[in-house]
């Protein structure tokens, strides 16, 4: 087996890596561009919110690139670390989601959130809950 064949990741984790970057980056883009579209029409737009959507994006699209990175450079461990803490952040999401009622993004939140617990799971060969899934390999 070529060293190319050995370090290819399945192409499911490949569509799971970049339809999860190209959700975050959507979502910082619109945060840095425009906030307003986060929030209900009657929330109102200050100078506070524009700061921490600034901060919401930047964190975002930093997590895109790297994502992106560890998967174009076939980084194994820093993938499976990057998925485990995209995943972790879908399951905040999921619980400050339920806490202010958003009941329509919670499927994609929670789709999102256990389909990069899975790849996870496929890089390190260990559940999440075991603490050979955070070593890296």
């Amino acid at each position: 087996m070529t060293e190319s064949k050995s370090r290819a990741f399945p192409w499911w984790l490949s569509v799971i890596v970049v339809l999860g970057a190209s959700l975050m980056a959507t979502g910082g883009f619109i945060a840095l561009l425009q906030p307003s579209r986060l929030v209900s029409p009657h929330d109102e737009i200050n100078g506070a919110v524009h700061i921490y959507a600034g901060y919401f994006a930047s964190r975002a699209l930093v997590l895109t690139v790297m994502l992106l990175a560890a998967l174009l450079f076939r980084a194994k461990g820093l993938l499976n670390g990057l998925m485990l803490l995209t995943a972790f952040i879908q399951l905040m999401d999921f619980a400050i989601d339920c806490l202010d009622g958003r009941w329509m993004v919670i499927p994609g939140v929670v789709a999102i959130g256990v389909l990069f617990f899975i790849g996870a799971a496929k890089l390190s060969g260990y559940p999440f809950w075991r603490a050979e899934a955070w070593r890296v390999h």
